[in-house]
């Protein structure tokens, strides 16, 4: 968890904890079952390093109490101020942009964002990585808006290729046909996350890469959040969900196993009740036999 922090805020001092009530709630998680079952294939060890990856689908639709968290969000500034972003760490190497025109591109207001649109991001994070994690005193130059969609894409593929190998070229189009239809790409402004290294959720040591991706689609009022890191075995991080899967594999098998005894301890008591109930007759009968024995000879009856 981040250390707490304080803030002045209109001539007042706010701690932390109360700035974190403010992105609580905000953001509704979406239910996507495809994301569901990418999230396990990015969930993978390699040999070399475990992949933690998954995708989150997130309302942006703010009800009443949304709307007040908001506007005190923004008693820093206006809700349509411009924030500066950080430059995109593609800039240099990026390719020219999907569905941008080269007057947007060259247009500096790219790297900036409104505090709505801020607010959205940070919501996001606490939401996604909540409770290990607060980005509550996250500030604009931790975020970057990427210039294309191309970029990000060929990005995600060749760390995530790098890592799983072959097995990521049946997995790439299914990725990114899921994340399209849930959210609509070529409609998207896309940011990601790149803090300094005491604000990284994944800068622990043995951490080899990660990143985190935002797509925002303004007009279905919803972002994609889209978060994975490689971590080597030698540093021990990374074994909790590989071993949640092993976990409930053997959970599975043990469940089967003792249904299967207690079956067999149904069966063998219907296969040896009938040998049972005769024995019990026998010995009857036998008791029977000697009761009038031992009655004759009391009374001198004549057996």
């Amino acid at each position: 968890m981040f250390p707490m922090m304080c803030m002045l805020i209109n001539g007042s001092v706010e701690s932390s904890a109360e700035r974190l009530m403010l992105f609580e709630a905000a953001m509704k998680l979406l239910e996507n079952s495809s994301f569901e079952a990418l999230g396990s294939q990015l969930c993978v060890e390699t040999g070399e390093s475990h992949i933690l990856g998954r995708i989150e689908s997130y309302s942006c639709k703010m009800a009443g109490d949304d709307k007040h968290m908001f506007k005190q969000f923004c008693q820093e500034g206006e809700p349509h101020v411009l924030e500066a972003l950080s430059p995109p760490q593609s800039s240099a190497t990026s390719p020219p942009q999907l569905g941008k025109s080269s007057e947007d591109a060259e247009n500096p207001l790219s790297d900036k964002c409104c505090r709505k649109t801020l607010f959205y991001l940070i919501t996001t994070l606490n939401e996604s990585f909540r409770p290990d994690y607060d980005f509550s005193a996250a500030r604009a130059h931790e975020f970057s808006r990427e210039p294309s969609l191309n970029w990000v894409a060929n990005a995600v593929n060749s760390s995530l290729y790098s890592s799983v190998g072959m097995e990521f070229n049946s997995l790439g189009p299914e990725l990114w046909n899921s994340i399209d239809q849930e959210i609509c790409l070529q409609e998207c402004d896309i940011y990601s996350y790149n803090p300094d290294l005491d604000s990284d959720p994944f800068g622990e040591e043995g951490s080899l890469w990660s990143f985190n991706y935002f797509f925002y689609n303004k007009k279905l009022k919803r972002i994609v959040f889209f978060t994975c890191r490689s971590v080597s075995v030698l540093s021990g991080y990374g074994c909790g969900c590989l071993d949640n899967e092993l976990d409930m594999e053997l959970d599975d098998e043990e469940e089967m196993d003792g249904f299967t005894e207690d079956r067999w301890d149904q069966v063998t008591i219907v296969m040896l009740l009938p040998a049972y109930t005769l024995l019990v007759h026998q010995w009857a009968s036998v008791l029977h036999i000697y009761f009038c024995l031992c009655m004759g000879v009391t009374f001198g009856f004549r057996v």
